[in-house]
C-alpha cells in the first residue's frame, strides 16, 4: 500500500486465510456450552458461477474430490443453485464429524483458489441447531471469504424471512475468543434458504 492510498483513505483488502476454518471445531464446543447449539453435520461453500471450460474443469475436480470421499463414507455431496444464481456445494457428515466437514469445506475453497477462481468464492457456512428445546432454531456460522471473518446467521423458524438478531449478537459475544468475528454488522448478509442450513 502506497502513500497515495493512505492519504486517500483506501485500505488494502484483507487476504483470505482459509486456515481460520480449522477454528470451527473448538468454536463449536464454546457454542454448545454458551448457547446449546450443536453441529448438524451440514456445511456448504457458496460461489458465483462462471461460464467456461477452466471453471467447469475445476468444478468437476472439486466434485470428484468430495464424491470419492463421500462414496467411501456413504454420504451425499450435492451441488445446488439458489434463486439468486449462486452455486452451493453441500457436504453432509454426521454431527460428530465436524473436523471432517471443515476439511471438506477447506478442500473446496483451496481447490477453487489454486485454480484462479478465488474471486468467485463468496462464503462457507456450517449449520448448527438448538438442542435445548423443540423450537427448531437453526444457526449458521458463515465465513466471508473476501474478509477472512465469521458471523452468525440465525433465521427464525417459519416461512417469513426474519432473523433472530439478539441470538446472533449473543453468539458473536460468546465466540469472540474463538473466531475472528466480522465487526461490521452491515456485512452480516442473510443467506436465506442456504443449503446446509
Amino acid at each position: 500500500m502506497g502513500l497515495l492510498d493512505i492519504l486517500l483513505g483506501r485500505t488494502k483488502p484483507v487476504a483470505p486465510d482459509l486456515d481460520r476454518l480449522f477454528a470451527l471445531p473448538s468454536a463449536a464446543v464454546t457454542l454448545e456450552a454458551a448457547a446449546g447449539f450443536r453441529p448438524t453435520g451440514s456445511g456448504a461453500v457458496c460461489f458465483a458461477t462462471v461460464e467456461g471450460a477452466a471453471f467447469d474443469q475445476t468444478h468437476r475436480e472439486v466434485q470428484a474430490l468430495l464424491d470419492a470421499d463421500a462414496e467411501r463414507d456413504g454420504r451425499p455431496v450435492q451441488l445446488t443453485r439458489d434463486d439468486y444464481g449462486y452455486s452451493w456445494l453441500v457436504s453432509r457428515r454426521s454431527p460428530d464429524q465436524l473436523p471432517d466437514l471443515v476439511n471438506d469445506l477447506h478442500a473446496v475453497n483451496s481447490a477453487m483458489e489454486v485454480n484462479g477462481f478465488g474471486p468467485q468464492l463468496l462464503c462457507s457456512l456450517v449449520g448448527f441447531e438448538d438442542t435445548r428445546d423443540d423450537r427448531d432454531q437453526r444457526l449458521a456460522l458463515v465465513y466471508l471469504y473476501k474478509r477472512g471473518t465469521f458471523y452468525p446467521f440465525a433465521p427464525l423458524p417459519g416461512t417469513a424471512e426474519r432473523r433472530d438478531n439478539p441470538l446472533e449478537l449473543r453468539v458473536k459475544a460468546a465466540l469472540a475468543g474463538d473466531l475472528r468475528i466480522e465487526q461490521d454488522l452491515n456485512r452480516w448478509f442473510p443467506v436465506w434458504g442456504a443449503p446446509g442450513l
